[in-house]
């Protein structure tokens, strides 16, 4: 087609003008950078909260920001925008502070929602930055490209907190907010809802005042504090349950299990609170039949910020202790599952030390210690008997990374059946899974981590299936080049479902998926790959991928190892009719 020249004042206005996505006009002046942007105003947030990359897909709904981040900080730029969200959780999670995605409005936002969930789940630190439409077009229906009705209601339905930036000079104060709340427990994910034409002329000199507001922590009553190592000290028996929220405890809840004498057990979140080679930690074999005994015979239980869910208390069915000391800043979640004796309204960063001083010295019950031990290892070595290979291949892992490696699990049957509970984990940083049980998280998850902690290996665990989810992930892999080993548990499908269906006597219905040739993928994106089929052969791979450093990817054929896993079964209850 050939470029006729414009014609009359219409023809000759139309050729200055750029006819943008959202099929309007904007001068190519208007367009034009401004030195300073709110993007600017989010790298000085960034900067204060001492992160130095975002996560995320960039678009004309968020084109300042993305630019700003680029320039000044580091940008990485995922191929979906739940994926943005799983980086920077697993960034967040794998540092212990702060990760930061940027996504558009509209369907953009919306992408990003489920993965909002899991962070929600995990109470995971994660500042998301959404574009939107010009902010006197929220709410008109008037159609503007990307447009969607309801975005904060959505945002606040998946998010800890979400707020929109409703003026240019309101934007350090919005964004000052989020990084309060962020850094005030109870944690979880924060969304702010940014215009675009207000990303555009916030002009970081011209800002409203941010009043410094310190982030309020929750110790407890003193007179629980009180009451509740008045319980303790008579206890003779005791054990510890430690949920998410106790990853940001410290060394303070292993030096209290260790003066009370407290076998410690633990929920998936929960893992490395106390380091797993600890003789006292027992880990996340709550449900295993070998604690049965001890749980009954237990005479006080202090839980550690965890729900107590259905799913690691057998329904709600497991025999715990009548004397139960609670600790949770979610008042509601007091008793609300188990009953309990005292109740600590407080942040365990604050009420474990606490009840550490208040205790004092305490006589350790040394036969309850020992016994305590006894029941691990009978749960680990019943646990290796069921899962075959699987155990040669967990020892692998174990052996080759360092202590402080992030290790990702999604949600698959080796992530599921003994990456949450038999492979070791040693601080709260390593313990990266899908809390919320979504599938196809964890590459980007491992991604995220990655890029966090470059000084070490990090290990993702996934399925075929999940990792169809995100295969686009893969470039971003690829591009960024972080340390990840990439392993691949390749069954064919959905193992799990599979293996339920099988035990109702159900024929197979929606779980064989045709799956790729893994080999030619990493090929086409130029990643390492290796097929294996033994623990021996994983072994060797695996020592290769953690010494050359870079992403690599290490494909199980889950079908051919021996000895074979027994298939794992979900225990679900399926209602009669």
């Amino acid at each position: 087609m050939s470029k006729q020249k414009p014609r009359g004042k219409e023809d000759k206005k139309a050729a200055e003008e750029h006819l943008t996505t959202e099929t309007q006009t904007t001068t190519t002046e208007d367009l034009a950078r401004d030195p300073r942007t709110g993007g600017d105003i989010l790298v000085e947030i960034m900067r204060q909260a001492g992160v130095d990359v975002a996560f995320g897909v960039i678009s004309i709904h968020n084109l300042p920001l993305v630019e700003a981040v680029a320039r000044d900080l580091r940008f990485v730029p995922v191929r979906h925008e739940a994926a943005a969200i799983n980086a920077a959780d697993g960034y967040a999670r794998a540092t212990g502070g702060i990760g930061v995605a940027i996504t558009s409005t509209g369907t953009g936002a919306g992408n990003a929602a489920g993965s909002m969930l899991e962070a929600l789940n995990a109470q995971s630190r994660v500042l998301h930055i959404t574009g939107n439409v010009n902010a006197d077009l929220i709410g008109e229906g008037k159609g503007a490209y990307h447009e969607v009705p309801r975005q904060l209601a959505m945002l606040q339905a998946v998010s800890h907190e979400a707020m929109r930036i409703e003026t240019a000079r309101q934007s350090r104060k919005v964004l000052s907010d989020a990084l309060r709340m962020l850094n005030t427990p109870p944690f979880g994910p924060v969304s702010v809802d940014w215009p675009i034409n207000l990303q555009y002329t916030a002009d970081p000199e011209q800002q409203n005042k941010v009043p410094e507001r310190k982030p309020q922590v929750r110790t407890g009553a003193r007179r629980d504090l009180e009451r509740a190592a008045a319980v303790m000290a008579e206890a003779q028996r005791p054990l510890i349950w430690a949920g998410g929220g106790a990853r940001t405890v410290g060394p303070a809840l292993t030096e209290l299990a260790e003066r009370w004498g407290a076998g410690v057990l633990t929920g998936a979140n929960g893992r490395g609170s106390v380091p797993e080679d600890h003789p006292l930690c027992i880990g996340n074999f709550p449900t295993h039949e070998a604690l049965d005994e001890l749980l009954r015979d237990a005479d006080c239980l202090l839980t550690v910020g965890s729900h107590l869910r259905g799913n690691e208390t057998r329904e709600f069915e497991l025999p715990l202790p009548a004397n139960h000391i609670q600790i949770d800043l979610d008042p509601e979640a007091l008793g609300r599952n188990f009953p309990i004796e005292v109740g600590l309204q407080a942040d365990a960063a604050s009420a474990v030390p606490a009840l550490l001083a208040e205790l004092g010295e305490h006589a350790v019950d040394e036969e309850w210690a020992q016994r305590v031990a006894e029941v691990a290892a009978t749960a680990r070595k019943d646990l290796r008997k069921q899962i075959g290979a699987y155990a040669e291949i967990c020892d692998s892992m174990r052996k080759r990374l360092p202590k402080g490696s992030p290790i990702v699990r999604d949600v698959t049957i080796p992530g599921s059946s003994w990456g949450n509970r038999l492979l070791p984990i040693f601080e709260p940083t390593s313990n990266v899974h899908a809390a919320g049980g979504g599938i196809g998280q964890g590459l980007a998850m491992a991604v995220g981590a990655g890029v966090a902690r470059p000084e070490v290996p990090t290990l993702a665990i996934v399925g075929d299936g999940g990792l169809a989810v995100h295969l686009g992930e893969l470039a971003v892999l690829a591009n960024e080049q972080p340390h990840v080993v990439l392993v691949i548990f390749n069954d064919g499908g959905y193992g799990v479902l599979r293996n339920l269906q099988k035990a109702r006597g159900e024929k197979k219905r929606g779980v064989d998926l045709l799956t790729p040739d893994f080999g030619l993928l990493a090929e086409s994106f130029g990643l390492k790959h290796k097929r294996v089929e033994s623990a021996d052969d994983f072994d060797q791979a695996l020592k290769k991928a953690v010494k050359r450093g870079g992403p690599t990817v290490i494909e199980v054929a889950v079908k051919k190892l021996r000895p074979k896993p027994q298939a794992m079964i979900p225990a679900i209850s399926v209602p009669n009719a």
